[in-house]
């Protein structure tokens, strides 16, 4: 049996018919909030259960708590805000207890229950979720351009229909995914996160996991990233390289997460995480540095932060950095290979990065060979 949703429940905010009709005929006489892409997915996020337990975005109380103890008021473990800010400039005519439209390019997305309008500390949020206040930090500088209020309550989706049409084919939600995984017949699957095209250390910790699991979730992030990140599209078809020709046929499951990194390292990976647990895994893969960047945060802090959740319902697994060893010919990790460091090769992501910008091909102890075929096929490799 797959696992249970985080917080007992599936949440389902999407409306049918016939009460979609008729909230779209009151979603155009109500004031409108414009979202950016970001903020409509995370939308669409809620409304399908991904966000489980959360039904919309958070009142103050649940993000005070998700501030400080890394908890949602009932003690469920959550930690990073799910937050919608708006500018004080455009409250004039919506307060508390009233209903407000969420569109995205024009159109209706949702209808949001206003709850709760409150101010938040910026700087206090920065220090509480990055752990520094370094505007170079990549998810500070998007927090420090949101704006000064934040609206938290209940939403309703009034489409079935992604609003973006990109990589829909790769596109389940969690409802879906636990019918798969129970047509399938796992009980175990271990869910993994990218942001990165897979080099051989990814494969090794993947079957690593898959070797006492019944099925593996790749789980792509697909979304705004960092300038310099792998472009969507690339780890998409790199990965379907690396499934096809090195993966048992029916031992894998590829679909996206449609969000934004974050870079918020420990919290994010519990973050991840507590998403997996949704999509229905019972495992979650916790590599070196997880949701990291640059040297924010230790290679292995995201392992310790998890000490502090027994409670999270989904088993993290702890796998260490592998590299080739040419002694044991093989891809190993520390813990299972003696030899010196002069029989290792280490993979480098930023040496696997300059060759294929240079059109070459990694070496085979770093990158499957169709994989590199696979990636050399895209003029545009990274986000600018």
């Amino acid at each position: 049996m797959v696992a249970k949703p985080h917080g007992g429940k599936l949440v389902n905010k999407v409306s049918r018919e016939p009460r979609r009709s008729r909230l779209l005929e009151e979603a155009r006489e109500l004031y409108q909030i414009s979202l950016d892409l970001d903020t409509a997915v995370d939308v669409e996020n809620i409304a399908h259960g991904v966000y489980s337990p959360l039904e919309g975005f958070m009142i103050q109380d649940d993000y005070l708590h998700v501030l400080e103890d890394m908890r949602l008021s009932d003690d469920t473990p959550w930690t990073m805000p799910l937050i919608l800010d708006l500018d004080p400039r455009k409250m004039r005519g919506i307060s508390e207890g009233d209903d407000v439209t969420l569109a995205f390019r024009g159109s209706p997305l949702a209808i949001l229950h206003i709850e709760e309008i409150y101010e938040w500390d910026k700087k206090r949020y920065v220090r509480r979720i990055y752990g520094t206040t370094d505007p170079a930090h990549p998810g500070i500088a998007q927090v420090m351009q949101r704006r000064e209020l934040l609206i938290g309550g209940p939403i309703e989706l009034l489409s079935n229909v992604p609003i973006s049409p990109n990589f829909e084919r790769y596109l389940l939600w969690p409802a879906e995914t636990r019918v798969l995984f129970e047509e399938k017949g796992w009980r175990r699957i271990a869910g993994f996160q990218t942001r990165n095209v897979p080099h051989m250390g990814h494969e090794y910790i993947q079957k690593a996991a898959l070797t006492f699991v019944d099925g593996l979730f790749i789980n792509p992030l697909i979304g705004k990233k960092k300038p310099g990140d792998w472009r969507d599209e690339v780890i998409l078809e790199a990965y379907e390289a690396l499934i096809r020709y090195y993966y048992p046929r029916d031992a894998t499951v590829l679909a996206i997460l449609r969000t934004r990194m974050r870079y918020a390292g420990p919290r994010e990976a519990v973050h991840h995480a507590i998403i997996r647990k949704n999509f229905g895994c019972t495992h979650f893969i916790i590599g070196r540095d997880h949701a990291g960047v640059d040297n924010y945060y230790g290679p292995y802090d995201a392992w310790q932060i998890f000490q502090e959740f027994p409670d999270l319902g989904i088993t993290p697994l702890f796998i260490r950095e592998a590299f080739y060893c040419r002694k044991c010919n093989g891809m190993v990790n520390e813990k299972i290979c003696p030899h010196d460091e002069q029989y290792r090769i280490r993979i480098s992501g930023t040496r696997i990065r300059e060759m294929i910008k240079k059109g070459e091909i990694p070496p085979s102890e770093l990158m499957r060979p169709e994989v590199a075929k696979a990636i050399l096929r895209f003029k545009e490799l990274f986000v600018r």
